[in-house]
C-alpha cells in the first residue's frame, strides 16, 4: 500500500510539474507576441478566450481545445467601445505609417511577421514598418511573403547607423527586391533636435546649418522626387520642418509628413502646424504620444489641433510596439474611441486614418 501511494504521489507531482512547464512556456509565447500576462485574471463569465486561443489568433491558426488548464485573457476584440460594428470592420482600410516591430535593438512587444498577421486578421490595409536603426524595405518583402493580404512597407531613418544624411543608402533602398522601400524619415534619435532636447554629450546627425539645409540634404530631397518616396521629417525641430517642406516642394517631392509634430522633441506650436499644412504636408498624430509616460499630448489638444490645421491634413499612427502599450490594432481602436469622444465623426476619421495615409503612400 505504501508503495502505491509513493506511486500515485509521484504521478500527481509529475502531472503538476509539466502543467507549471506548459504554463510557463505558454506565458513566455504569450510575452513573445506582445500581449501581457500581468492582467490574466480568471474568467469574469464575460467574453473572453484562453490563453491558447489568444495565441492561435495572433498566429493565425485554429485554436486548439481549451483544457482549462490556464486562466483566461481578455478577448482583443473587446479592448474600447468600437463605436457601432466589429473591430475587423472599424479597422477595415486602416493605414499605420509608424509601426515599430522587432526584430529590433530595443524591445518590442511583437515582431513583423505576427503584427503583419494580426493587422490583417483585425481588418487593416496596411503598415509601414519602421526602425530607427535599421533601414526595413528587405524586412516589408519577406512579410509580405509570409502574410499575404496586407500591404507592407519599409523606409530608412537617416540616423547613424546609417552613415547619417547619406545618399546612397537612400539610392540602395529604392533598389531593394519588391520596390517596398516608401519611406524616408530625416533623423530622428540621433537628431540634432532630439539630443539637444535630451541634453546629451553625443554625436549627432545635422540636416542644417546657419539656417540652411546641408547639400546632402538637398540631394536626398532630389532622390525622393526621383522615385515618388515620401519624406518623414523625424525629430527636427519646427525651424527645420519647415526648411525641409519647402526645399522638398521646390525638389519635387509631392508626399511629405510631419512626424508627430505634437510629441517631444518636436512641439511645433499651432500656427508652424498650420504653416507647414499651408505648404502642402500632413501632420501626423500619434496614439503613443498620447499616452506616453512622459509629456504625453492629450486628445483634448489632439482635437484641437486637426480642427484647426483641417482633417484633410492630418494622419492619424499608432507609433505603438512599445512592450508597455497595446498592440497595434488595440492601440487604434481606443484611439477612434476617444477621437469619438472629442466631437469626430466615423466619416473623419476614416479620413485621416484610411485615406490620407493611402494617398501619402501613392496607394490606389
Amino acid at each position: 500500500m505504501s508503495r502505491m501511494l509513493k506511486l500515485f504521489t509521484c504521478l500527481i507531482l509529475s502531472c503538476g510539474c509539466l502543467c507549471f512547464a506548459q504554463k510557463t512556456s505558454q506565458y513566455r509565447l504569450i510575452r513573445h507576441l506582445g500581449f501581457s500576462t500581468d492582467n490574466i485574471a480568471g474568467s469574469d463569465g464575460g467574453d473572453s478566450l484562453g490563453a491558447n486561443s489568444v495565441l492561435s489568433a495572433a498566429r493565425g491558426t485554429t485554436p486548439g481545445p481549451d483544457l482549462g488548464l490556464f486562466p483566461k485573457l481578455s478577448s482583443a476584440s473587446s479592448v474600447g467601445s468600437t463605436g457601432g460594428g466589429s473591430p475587423e470592420q472599424i479597422l477595415a482600410g486602416v493605414v499605420d505609417i509608424h509601426a515599430h516591430c522587432d526584430p529590433d535593438s530595443v524591445p518590442r512587444s511583437i515582431d513583423a511577421i505576427d503584427l503583419a498577421r494580426l493587422a490583417r486578421d483585425r481588418g487593416m490595409r496596411g503598415l509601414v514598418l519602421k526602425n530607427h536603426f535599421d533601414p526595413t524595405a528587405s524586412m516589408a518583402y519577406l512579410v509580405r511573403k509570409e502574410v499575404p493580404g496586407i500591404q507592407v512597407f519599409g523606409g530608412i531613418v537617416l540616423n547613424r547607423t546609417v552613415g547619417g544624411i547619406n545618399p546612397a543608402a537612400v539610392e540602395h533602398l529604392v533598389a531593394v527586391k519588391g520596390g517596398w522601400g516608401r519611406v524616408v524619415w530625416m533623423p530622428t534619435e540621433d537628431a540634432e533636435n532630439q539630443v539637444r532636447y535630451s541634453k546629451k554629450n553625443r554625436p549627432f546627425v545635422p540636416v542644417a546649418r546657419n539656417g540652411e539645409l546641408l547639400p546632402e540634404v538637398k540631394e536626398v530631397l532630389k532622390i525622393l522626387a526621383q522615385h515618388r518616396l515620401v519624406l518623414a521629417t523625424g525629430h527636427s525641430s519646427p525651424a527645420e520642418d519647415l526648411m525641409l517642406i519647402r526645399a522638398a516642394k521646390s525638389a519635387g517631392v509631392q508626399n511629405i509628413v510631419v512626424t508627430h509634430p505634437m510629441s517631444p522633441p518636436v512641439k511645433m506650436s499651432l500656427d508652424e502646424m498650420k504653416q507647414a499644412a499651408a505648404l502642402g504636408a500632413y501632420l501626423e498624430f500619434t496614439y503613443s504620444g498620447a499616452i506616453a509616460p512622459e509629456e504625453p499630448s492629450n486628445f483634448h489638444d489632439y482635437a484641437n489641433a486637426i480642427r484647426a490645421v483641417g482633417i484633410e491634413h492630418c494622419i492619424l499612427s499608432s507609433d505603438l510596439g512599445q512592450p508597455r502599450n497595446p498592440l497595434h490594432p488595440d492601440g487604434w481602436l481606443t484611439f477612434f474611441q476617444e477621437l469619438r469622444a472629442q466631437g469626430f465623426s466615423q466619416q473623419q476619421i476614416d479620413q485621416m486614418s484610411k485615406v490620407n495615409p493611402a494617398k501619402l503612400l501613392n496607394l490606389p
